[in-house]
């Protein structure tokens, strides 16, 4: 108890000081969890009801550098680094959307939380709404910003996709020796061939659930709207006048509109 309080208070006397956290890469804040054979790292800010932050492709814990100082005043935030990304580092050879959903169950078992609020963005969305539909107690309430169920021009706008097939075809074949190499095709390889959710399967996640993209998301915005109707309990945003990055375009109306989603019964 004395070791925690004293860390919650050399955070605080960072922010004090004036001088930015450097979040993903904070030695006070950060730890590392063994689960499924991933040393999962992760950090804690603020006190309150646990959020988990999921980050998105080929992301770390630093896409939430708007939200953490946010949501830790009222909040335990854990925010952690997917397996494969970041400081997660993952000798596996494959990546799947189901394994990491599991990552982060068990990440909160071992912390002893039986349920999260969680917020996550475009991969850590589907990673979101798989937790919930995988560990259904493991979720209080999620955010899912700029998800997508399947990898085709129906979910991810044509032009994206065009090029995203485009780079598989001519790499796909490419030796990769080093470890960087292979951990960034597995990455990218992942949004080509993952997810694979039908819609009907969303109807097995009760969580409350608010569903949120840019309306020049890199998300067709039908694709995000099916998705909030496919859930039977859920709310839909869409943001005018932003792209993909919702949670940092529009960070200020994100995190209050999040915060109001969270506190609503």
């Amino acid at each position: 108890m004395k070791t925690s309080c004293m860390l919650f208070l050399l955070v605080c006397s960072l922010s004090v000081r004036g001088q930015a956290i450097p979040y993903g890469n904070n030695a006070v804040a950060g730890k590392y969890q063994l689960v499924n054979g991933v040393r999962l790292y992760y950090e804690t800010y603020g006190k309150g009801k646990p959020l988990l932050l999921i980050h998105g492709n080929g992301g770390s814990i630093s896409s939430f550098s708007k939200n953490i100082p946010y949501f830790a005043r009222n909040y335990r935030v854990i925010a952690v680094d997917s397996r494969a990304h970041g400081k997660s580092i993952d000798p596996g050879d494959t990546l799947s959307f189901e394994l990491m959903a599991d990552d982060f169950a068990a990440l909160l078992t071992s912390l002893r939380i039986d349920s999260a609020y969680v917020i996550g963005w475009s991969d850590g969305g589907i990673n979101a709404l798989l937790l919930a539909m995988q560990h259904p107690e493991k979720v209080k309430k999620l955010v899912a910003t700029g998800a997508n169920l399947w990898p085709d021009s129906t979910a991810l706008v044509p032009s994206l996709w065009k090029q995203m097939q485009k780079e598989y075809v001519e790499k796909k074949d490419k030796p990769r020796t080093s470890p960087k190499d292979k951990n960034d095709w597995k990455v990218f390889a992942l949004d080509v061939l993952q997810p694979n959710i039908p819609l009907q399967a969303l109807h097995a996640i009760k969580s409350p659930s608010l569903i949120m993209a840019g309306d020049r998301d890199l998300i067709v915005t039908a694709h995000t709207v099916a998705i909030a109707q496919h859930l039977p309990n859920s709310w839909l945003w869409i943001v005018p006048n932003c792209g993909h990055a919702t949670l940092i375009d529009r960070a200020d109306e994100f995190n209050n509109k999040v915060s109001e989603f969270f506190r609503f019964k």
